[in-house]
């Protein structure tokens, strides 16, 4: 019987892990902070608690546990400070894969940002570039995927570099769809933004299909789509049932705005992703990466469009009771 252990299982890309497994009869093992919200999540997917055993955080408290694969999805995606990417991203990550038995399939989730923004005069970032991430958060990733290849070699883990994933069960994305439904939808930067993005059933996809290979990556895994952050905004307007009128904004307004959310916490808890650190992230034009190796290597192929992700993720949010249904109809 196949046994997973999901680190992240109450986050976006664990959760849909999570309900797929259960689907098809896999026993989890789910390392959680706050039990509860596991078990509220998993009541409102209709799962038995039967098929998921909740683990205590701490990977010292797990004795002799035999999972047969792993996905290290858990990280954190903002913080006030690099000592807590560090703590998380990092070190605890570190225990985790120390704590798995030798034998286990184990694919570790990293992200686009350890490798850094499209270089100059590139269509697209490859693996043969220099990694070059510009983040607390980008760096973090990094130094894990290092720790890795030093520490664990001879282990059969797989690391992924997903950019930005969208679809069902997400929650970043939400203000995303409040600003799109808006009559006045604000774009930072004047001028457009390219970025990659992969639905989260295609990286799911993806995890599966490296459990069974021997490649240790990291690889870049994205859509052959590329979209303008001009086109995300209209497509999530549209399945929103959105009317309003895009407006770029200049970046210097947006700097100023980021010094303002750093000096505040109660700022910094509504608009994590405008620190000054993680706004860095904005004012690259390019976040475009190439999946190719991956795809020769594994037969691998992305295959759901970008109004499919955004369609998922609002269905998600209007289940969920985070969007509330459009009355009036667009003209």
């Amino acid at each position: 019987m196949k046994t997973l252990l999901l680190t992240g299982a109450t986050g976006f890309v664990g959760s849909n892990m999570l309900v797929q497994e259960v689907r098809h009869g896999t026993r989890i093992l789910a390392p959680v902070r706050n039990a509860e919200k596991l078990r509220l999540q998993l009541s409102a997917e209709g799962i038995s608690g039967a098929d998921v055993v909740a683990l205590n955080a701490d990977p010292s408290t797990w004795g002799n546990i035999r999972p047969t694969h792993a996905l290290l999805s858990a990280g954190v995606l903002f913080a006030r400070s690099r000592e807590e990417y560090q703590s998380v991203n990092v070190d605890w990550t570190l225990s985790v894969l120390a704590a798995l038995p030798a034998d286990c399939k184990i694919v570790v989730l990293s992200s686009q940002a350890a490798g850094g923004p499209t270089p100059s005069g590139t269509h697209a970032r490859t693996e043969e570039d220099a990694d070059t991430p510009i983040t607390h958060y980008g760096k973090s990733k990094l130094e894990l995927e290092n720790a890795i290849r030093r520490s664990h070699a001879e282990r059969s883990v797989t690391i992924l570099r997903p950019p930005m994933v969208l679809g069902a069960r997400d929650t970043a994305t939400l203000p995303l769809f409040k600003m799109a439904a808006g009559l006045v939808r604000p774009k930072p930067g004047l001028g457009k933004k390219e970025y990659s993005f992969i639905a989260v059933d295609d990286l799911l996809e993806a995890v599966n299909i490296s459990w069974e290979s021997s490649n240790s990556g990291p690889f870049y895994i994205a859509s052959d789509h590329t979209i303008t952050d001009f086109e995300l905004i209209k497509a999530a307007a549209l399945t929103t049932n959105g009317y309003g009128v895009t407006i770029p904004v200049p970046e210097v307004i947006i700097k100023c705005f980021s010094v303002i959310v750093d000096a505040f916490p109660k700022l910094r808890a509504s608009a994590p992703s405008l620190t000054r650190d993680r706004a860095r992230d904005i004012w690259v034009d390019r976040w475009v990466v190439d999946s190719a190796r991956f795809r020769q290597i594994t037969r691998w192929k992305s295959s759901r469009s970008l109004e499919y992700s955004l369609q998922s993720a609002h269905d998600f949010y209007m289940r969920a009771g985070m969007l509330k249904r459009k009355s009036k109809q667009r003209p």
